[in-house]
């Protein structure tokens, strides 16, 4: 259309260009119904063109049509059905063709059941079973069998009944393995075994890959947890874990103690300790609200990273002050008799408190803080009174009424440490009253 207006433009201007020299030339231009029929018959051979090109291009978009349905049945003919994503996972791969991979990943605090990646036979179907995403320990009875062998009793007895542990997803081989490969790599926690802990048996951590033939070419996997070996690449070898990825070093898989299982490994924790949601870490057990500890009416509990302490506070005995308790974790000075300056030099009162860290913690770190709640001098000085661990703290003035114990230099566990904090009331220089803080300080012997 565009160039049937371009033409009706040209022929315009030729009109009026004849026109203005008729004068001159009159008999070389033609005449007005001429030139009009000349137009109408450019327009409708433009017409008949543009016809013929829309019918050329909707008879190339039908050869187009059949030529890509064609090509997609041939390609699904030889393609596996389309899988499934677990629920609380995803699916990566969009082909489905034989010769082809897929694999699964699971949503954040989920851990994969079964394969990670599945092929496309020449069956047309999958290779190993559909996977399953299940969070973090989960309890299901249901999955009981898909979880690797538990710990010996023979050598870890003394370990059974105080420490915890959790069991990560073996492989997809324990999900699509027969009865006797699944008898020996997996076996009921009562049952018991003379194996070691931290080995497995050979007949779990070697077995046959999973080879597939396509086109002239064979290609062989194995599942999660194992690498392929072997002249023809047909043996699948466990990895294993808890030698890659050593304890104290970046990306260690376990906190405290890591033992090998076909396809996995298991993640154990110290007395005192219960494993966390994610397998991985320890989270320490708090005897003293859960009623799992041994401390009489008269004691105080106190829980410590990996156990418990039963403390007593008893109140000073002093030559020339007496005290009285008045609460739990204070003791108050009785009045001092007239002009008795040696009773008024005691401290006014006693505070005591109890602190629970890690083993090598960095340092310098803010153990705690003094504060007076009322001043009735004009100068308050802090200051450490003594206690055992001296060169371990420091104290500093963090306000005008507010002094801080910080822990100077990293302390090894396990180790209890005490520090006496004193804060002074002064007024002209002239002592009114001394406060002490006696902080005890447990160490656990793990740095978790």
């Amino acid at each position: 259309m565009e160039l049937l207006f371009r033409t009706e433009a040209v022929g315009v201007v030729v009109l009026m260009l004849c026109l203005q020299s008729s004068v001159s030339s009159a008999q070389d231009c033609p005449s007005t119904h001429d030139l009009l029929n000349s137009l109408r018959q450019v327009e409708k051979m433009l017409v008949v063109h543009e016809a013929s090109y829309q019918q050329g291009l909707r008879s190339l978009r039908k050869k187009i049509s059949a030529l890509h349905n064609s090509t997609m049945a041939i390609f699904k003919a030889a393609s596996c059905p389309k899988p499934e994503a677990p629920a609380h996972g995803r699916r990566l791969g969009r082909v489905f063709g034989v010769g082809h991979e897929i694999h699964f990943l699971c949503k954040p605090g989920y851990e994969l059941i079964g394969p990670r990646t599945r092929v496309c036979l020449d069956s047309l179907k999958w290779s190993g079973q559909q996977p399953m995403c299940r969070r973090f320990n989960s309890s299901d009875n249901s999955l009981a069998s898909f979880t690797p062998a538990a710990p010996s009793s023979s050598t870890s007895t003394s370990t059974s009944s105080s420490s915890s542990s959790s069991s990560f997803p073996a492989s997809a081989a324990l999900l699509a393995s027969s009865s006797s490969s699944s008898s020996s790599s997996a076996s009921s926690p009562s049952t018991p075994s003379s194996s070691s802990p931290t080995s497995s048996s050979p007949t779990a951590s070697v077995r046959p890959s999973h080879c597939t033939h396509f086109l002239g070419s064979t290609r062989c996997t194995c599942d999660v947890g194992f690498t392929i070996s072997g002249r023809d690449n047909n043996i699948c070898t466990d990895i294993d874990e808890c030698r890659l990825f050593p304890l104290g070093q970046p990306g260690r898989l376990c906190v405290h103690q890591c033992v090998n299982t076909p396809g996995s490994f298991h993640c154990f924790c110290p007395v005192g300790y219960d494993l966390a949601r994610d397998g991985r870490s320890c989270t320490d057990v708090n005897e003293c609200e859960n009623q799992r500890n041994n401390c009489t009416v008269n004691q105080i509990c106190v829980n410590t990273n990996g156990g418990f302490q039963c403390v007593t506070v008893e109140c000073p005995q002093m030559k020339n002050a007496t005290y009285i308790k008045t609460s739990p974790t204070r003791c108050e000075r009785n009045p001092c008799m007239l002009g008795d300056k040696p009773c008024t030099q005691a401290p006014n009162s006693i505070s005591f408190h109890f602190l629970s860290v890690v083993s090598n913690m960095s340092a310098p770190r803010v153990l705690f803080r003094v504060s007076a709640a009322r001043v009735l001098g004009d100068t308050l000085r802090f200051g450490l009174a003594g206690g055992r661990g001296r060169g371990h703290f420091s104290v500093q003035r963090s306000g005008r009424q507010t002094g801080t114990l910080l822990l100077v230099t990293p302390i090894n566990g396990p180790a209890t440490l005490e520090a006496e904090v004193e804060m002074s009331e002064l007024e002209h220089n002239t002592l009114l009253g001394r406060y002490l803080t006696k902080v005890t300080l447990f160490v656990s012997p793990y740095e978790f």
